[in-house]
């Protein structure tokens, strides 16, 4: 192929169906579901073959940018990460993207993903997309419709027509989820699954929306045009973006255009959209049963297990997922994945912090976890990694009391620096400007302790940051 393809992974989903491993700070896309790397690692990694594929563009929000440069970071990938001051939908973040592509190379062709699918066929993936590059650069809108494998509820469908080229077939139409009888029928009718995941000559995909959403178009435009930097992000002009209606590509092109084509394809797709996702994709054993982490069955068939420490026992129980992270376990009917939505939006009512964060929460330096907490004190264990600086700033309501159990530490209190290793400690006072970074070549643990009144993280006054946070 003369020119790579262009990658554009759309990276800014909440993921709240996989609750409670995924939360809205920490979502499905970052998480390792099924071996050493993230979904969204392994969507980078499966357009990384430089014979076909370009440097990626990467469309998130402000909220995951140090999640996706730490991501990229740990495969050693390099990308451009465009961030969406807020979310829009996949129609303009798709036409952000493909807006910096094409202005790179005006005759490009891209290929845009969601961050949280599973192919477990890279090899077929990246010949389908060989092939869709093909029907691109005839111009077609290619979606690839997956080959159903079973009478699913949770996927929208695409009913096929007539041969169009050598590769693609017509849409005659676009259905949405059906019920399961539907979609039953849907399979003995040769419907195939929408994936949301689509190949395009940049230009055209531009001018269609244009030609149909153009206020909408001409705000992106604006935003990518204004567009500045933040690091090594690329943010998206906020007033203009602001502008372009929330709409998904679906809607906003591919129901509506004339260059819309379907290229069926079979390489092991799924969105993992509910925890009845995972156990289809994971390992069972001889009565269907599936667990990561500790877990073991008895008189038990047909269930999953996620088990974050915890040992997890199963007895007398069939097609169940229990899911138990540090602070919150989840048991339910593994197919129920609109009960999970619905106990997911109980929560933000009840319990809103166990939807948000986990006990361990990721930062661009390190991490922190909370490990007790009373009546005026918290304990928590913080890493900063290799080279990581953590703000200067100060509490109005807490004192902190650092024990150094792994490292070295240069600890700034008032006007005085200061070195600590293992084993020693320092005292910050309520009001004290302070900082703590990692000058060494192995991370950094330490025990804080913190003491006062009120110990929210809305507690923290930043005078200075590496990382540009308010």
């Amino acid at each position: 192929m003369a020119t790579p393809i262009v990658p554009l992974i759309m990276c800014g989903g909440a993921g709240t169906r996989l609750w409670p491993a995924s939360r809205e700070n920490r979502p499905k896309q970052f998480l390792p579901l099924f071996g050493r790397y993230s979904t969204f690692q392994e969507t980078v990694r499966r357009v990384s073959d430089p014979a076909l594929f370009g440097r990626p563009i990467i469309v998130t929000n402000n909220q995951y940018r140090f999640l996706v440069a730490e991501e990229l970071a740990a495969i050693g990938v390099q990308a451009d990460i465009l961030l969406e001051p807020m979310r829009r939908d996949s129609g303009p973040a798709i036409v952000a993207g493909t807006l910096f592509a094409r202005d790179r190379d005006r005759d490009c062709i891209v290929v845009a993903l969601a961050a949280d699918h599973v192919v477990t066929e890279p090899a077929a993936f990246a010949a389908a997309c060989e092939a869709g590059a093909r029907a691109a650069a005839e111009d077609h809108i290619v979606t690839f419709g997956v080959r159903p494998t079973r009478p699913a509820t949770e996927y929208g469908y695409i009913r096929a027509g007539a041969a169009i080229g050598s590769d693609v077939l017509a849409i005659a139409q676009f259905v949405e989820k059906p019920d399961a009888a539907t979609a039953q029928r849907y399979i003995a009718e040769g419907y195939l699954w929408n994936s949301g995941n689509f190949l395009f000559r940049a230009e055209l995909l531009l001018e269609e929306y244009q030609s149909f959403e153009p206020d909408s178009a001409g705000a992106i435009a604006k935003a990518v045009a204004s567009a500045g930097r933040d690091l090594d992000f690329i943010t998206l002009d906020a007033e203009a973006f602001a502008s372009a209606a929330a709409k998904s590509i679906d809607y906003a092109v591919m129901e509506r255009t004339t260059h819309a084509a379907v290229m069926p394809v079979s390489y092991g797709w799924s969105d993992v959209g509910s925890w009845q996702a995972v156990w289809e994709l994971s390992p069972r054993d001889t009565v269907g049963n599936a667990a990561q982490g500790s877990a073991f069955f008895v008189d038990a068939s047909g269930c999953y297990v996620a088990a974050e420490k915890q040992l997890v026992a199963v007895h007398g129980l069939r097609d169940v997922a229990v899911v138990a992270t540090a602070d919150a376990v989840l048991v339910a009917r593994r197919e129920d994945a609109d009960g999970l939505r619905r106990v997911v939006a109980k929560l933000k009512d009840v319990a809103p912090a166990v939807t948000q964060d986990h006990l361990k929460v990721h930062r661009p330096w390190g991490s922190y976890q909370s490990l007790d907490e009373g009546d005026r004190f918290q304990v928590k264990r913080i890493v900063v990694k290799q080279g990581g600086r953590l703000s200067l700033q100060l509490h109005h309501h807490r004192a902190e009391h650092w024990v150094i159990v792994r490292g070295t530490a240069r600890v700034t209190v008032g006007d005085e620096v200061k070195i600590l290793h293992e084993n020693e400690s320092i005292y910050v006072p309520i009001g004290a400007r302070h900082r703590l970074e990692n000058p060494g070549k192995i991370d950094l643990e330490l025990i804080e302790v913190q003491t006062g009144s009120y110990l929210g993280e809305d507690d923290i006054v930043r005078l200075e940051d590496d990382y540009h946070r308010g």
